[in-house]
């Protein structure tokens, strides 16, 4: 579509009202982006001889998620981890006990490279690839899918839906789940992110750019005033947290009080994406949308 044409984006209806399970007034879906040090090497392929900055994502297998790990097991949690191909054949021993663990194992690209209009081939290698290799690794053919560095375009949808993918949490642009409506009929259901809820954003920016690192009383802060609202709203807290960020000593602190946090509510569902797809698609075949 040209971008002079004054039409919405996203041409999807509004998210339907479907009620969550159990009388629960939100649901609450814990997401981790299993990078590791692909997310440095999608950013710049040179970065493979900057061991430093390849640190960062290697910290992910080493610590991070070990650490996290025991900490969903504390709190009793199940979540869903979106993991790049690249990193399930760096890391397979840590990719397994996520999978060990009984959390969700979804796709996050191979090379986690930012999907880019026009380029299909490099899009479908990156679909493919990812695919084979959770497939050869850890036997898991996902139907979850979070697109690296937050983009999405009408072919990566379609070459999704084409290789089963029944959720993409990706968009911004609700807090309730939808389903994506593309030109040739209804696509996957997406399960919306919110940008203050991207733990990249407060815990690793040193690296990024020359702001600095937010302490913990100001994440915190956010992510209490976002769930709270959002538990209102009757919406979806969908968390985007990276092993790399939220497994360090502080940042995991952090998220175990705010998990301890989130448990005070009793109305409060806690899901993976898998089971948020589930129940959309049943809310939607009752309702005979």
């Amino acid at each position: 579509m040209p971008a002079d044409m004054p039409r919405p984006a996203n041409p999807a209806p509004p998210a339907p009202d479907f009620p969550w399970p159990d009388g629960k007034q939100s649901a609450f879906f814990l997401g981790f982006d299993v990078d590791a040090e692909s997310v440095w090497l999608g950013i710049d392929r040179r970065n493979a001889e900057r061991l430093v900055t390849m640190s960062y994502g290697g910290y992910e297998a080493r610590v991070g998620i070990p650490k996290l790990l025991e900490l969903l097991a504390h709190h009793g949690a199940k979540a869903t981890f979106f993991v790049t191909g690249w990193t399930v054949d760096a890391h397979p021993a840590a990719c397994e006990a996520i999978l060990k663990a009984g959390h969700e194992i979804a796709h996050h690209g191979y090379w986690h490279l930012r999907p880019e209009p026009g380029d299909d081939e490099v899009m479908r290698e990156e679909v493919e690839r990812g695919f084979e290799a959770l497939k050869r690794v850890l036997g898991v053919v996902p139907v979850g899918y979070r697109a690296p560095s937050g983009e999405s375009c009408v072919a990566l949808l379609k070459m999704l839906r084409e290789r089963g993918i029944r959720y993409s949490s990706s968009w911004r642009d609700d807090i309730r789940p939808y389903r994506h409506l593309l030109p040739d009929g209804p696509g996957p259901i997406e399960i919306p992110v919110n940008y203050s809820l991207d733990d990249w954003n407060f815990g690793i920016t040193h690296r990024m750019s020359p702001r600095a690192l937010f302490g913990r009383e100001a994440v915190l802060s956010i992510w209490r005033d976002e769930f709270e609202q959002t538990h209102a709203w009757g919406g979806v807290t969908t968390m985007m947290l990276h092993p790399q960020v939220s497994g360090r000593p502080m940042r995991h602190r952090l998220l175990d009080e705010f998990l301890t946090h989130v448990a005070c509510f009793d109305d409060v569902w806690w899901a993976t994406g898998r089971d948020i797809a589930d129940h959309y698609e049943r809310c939607e075949a009752a309702s005979g949308a």
